[in-house]
C-alpha cells in the first residue's frame, strides 16, 4: 500500500489541529466510526509516560509493572476495516491507503507467493492484515505472518511475528515509523523491500534504521519451512525457484506424486530399453536381420511386457517376421 496524509481544512485563530481533524472527520462519519474516533480521542488523552517490557519470547505480549498501560487488543480499530475510506491511523494522524502502481501491486502479488510456499506449519501468511499496533497506530503491512489459533495469554489472534512492506513511493519517514511502532508492539522482524534500490531491508532496532540483506542469502526463521532467498524477494525468477525447491522440501502432495510417476516412467522406460537390447542380440546370434520396419518397430516399443513375449517367439522363429505372428 501507498500512503497518503489526508488533507485538513483551514484553521482559525486559535484552533487545535486535532480537534478540528476530529471535527471535520466526524461529520463524514457514521456513527460506529465516530464512535472509534471517540475511543482514539481517549487513548491518545495525555497520559503518565510510561515504558514496556516485552515478555521474552512472547511476541505481542507484555509484562507489565503497576501503573503501566497495556497496548490495545490487536483487532480494536480506530478505522473502519474494509471500508471505501481504506483508511489507516499511524500515531494520531488519519492516512489513506492508497492503490499501488505496477512496481509495487506487482511485487506484492509475488511477495504472498514466495511467503506462502515457505510457512511452517501452525503457521499462516496474510496480505494487508489491519493490527492495532499501538495506542495512536492501526495499520496493516503489505504480508505477514503469525501462528494460526488464539494465544491463550490474549484470547486474540496472535500477534505477527514477521511482517514485511514494499517501499516504493512511500517516504522513508513513514516506513521507520511503521517500523518502530510495530518493534515497539512486539512484532520480531520486519523487512522493507525496497523497489527502486532494488534492495531488502531488515529493521534493526537497537540501530534504528534498516540493514541491507545480502541478496544472495537468506531469511532463517523459526517461521519458515526452509531459508527464504532474499533475492527471491525482488525477483520473480528467483521467487519460481525458490516455491519449487519449498514445496519439494515441504513434500507437497502434487509434488511427490509427479516425483513417483516420473520415477515409474523412468524404471519402466529403463526396462524397456534393456529388454530391446536383450532381443536384438538373440536374434543377432540367430543371423536374423530384422526388415527396417520391423527394427523400426521394435525400437519403438516401450512395453517390457510386449518384448518379453517378442523375445519368447524370438527362440523359436527363423525369421523376425516370426516375432509379429
Amino acid at each position: 500500500m501507498e500512503l497518503a496524509s489526508l488533507p485538513l481544512a483551514s484553521l482559525g485563530a486559535g484552533s487545535s489541529p486535532k480537534l478540528t481533524r476530529a471535527k471535520l472527520a466526524s461529520s463524514r462519519r457514521p456513527l460506529a466510526a465516530r464512535e472509534r474516533s471517540a475511543t482514539f480521542e481517549r487513548a491518545m488523552a495525555p497520559k503518565p509516560a510510561t515504558s514496556m517490557l516485552l515478555a521474552p519470547g512472547g511476541p505481542g505480549s507484555a509484562a507489565r509493572l503497576p501503573g503501566q498501560v497495556a497496548f490495545p487488543d490487536l483487532d480494536d480499530h480506530l478505522v473502519e476495516p474494509e471500508s471505501d475510506a481504506r483508511e489507516e491511523m499511524i500515531r494520531g494522524e488519519r492516512v489513506v491507503a492508497m492503490p499501488a502502481l505496477p512496481p509495487h501491486a506487482d511485487r506484492q502479488f509475488s511477495l504472498g507467493y514466495v511467503i506462502g510456499a515457505h510457512l511452517k506449519p501452525g503457521h499462516v501468511g496474510a496480505m494487508e492484515l489491519l493490527t492495532r499496533v499501538g495506542p495512536g497506530s492501526d495499520f496493516a503491512t503489505d504480508a505477514c505472518v503469525r501462528k494460526e489459533g488464539i494465544d491463550p495469554a490474549t484470547g486474540q489472534r496472535h500477534l505477527e511475528e514477521l511482517a514485511f512492506e514494499i517501499v516504493n513511493e512511500q517516504s522513508a519517514k513513514s516506513i521507520r515509523v511503521k517500523a518502530e511502532d510495530l518493534a515497539a508492539r512486539g512484532v520480531r522482524r520486519f523487512f522493507a523491500i525496497f523497489v527502486k534500490k532494488g534492495t531488502v531491508g531488515e529493521w534493526s532496532a537497537s540501530k534504528g534504521a534498516f540493514q541491507n540483506l545480502d541478496l544472495d542469502g537468506t531469511i532463517d526463521d523459526r517461521c519458515l519451512e526452509r531459508p527464504l532467498p532474499v533475492r527471491a524477494l525482488l525477483e520473480i525468477a528467483a521467487a519460481d525457484d525458490a516455491v519449487g525447491r519449498a514445496l519439494i522440501d515441504k513434500r507437497n502432495p502434487a509434488i511427490e506424486a509427479a516425483v513417483r510417476q516420473a520415477e515409474a516412467s523412468g524404471e519402466a522406460t529403463g526396462a524397456a530399453l534393456a529388454k530391446r537390447d536383450l532381443l536384438l542380440r538373440l536374434l543377432a546370434s540367430r543371423g536374423v536381420e530384422p526388415s527396417p520396419d520391423e527394427r523400426a518397430r521394435i525400437d519403438g516399443c516401450h512395453d517390457p511386457a510386449a518384448l518379453d513375449e517378442w523375445f519368447d517367439r524370438a527362440l523359436a522363429g527363423a525369421s523376425a517376421s516370426d516375432l509379429f505372428a
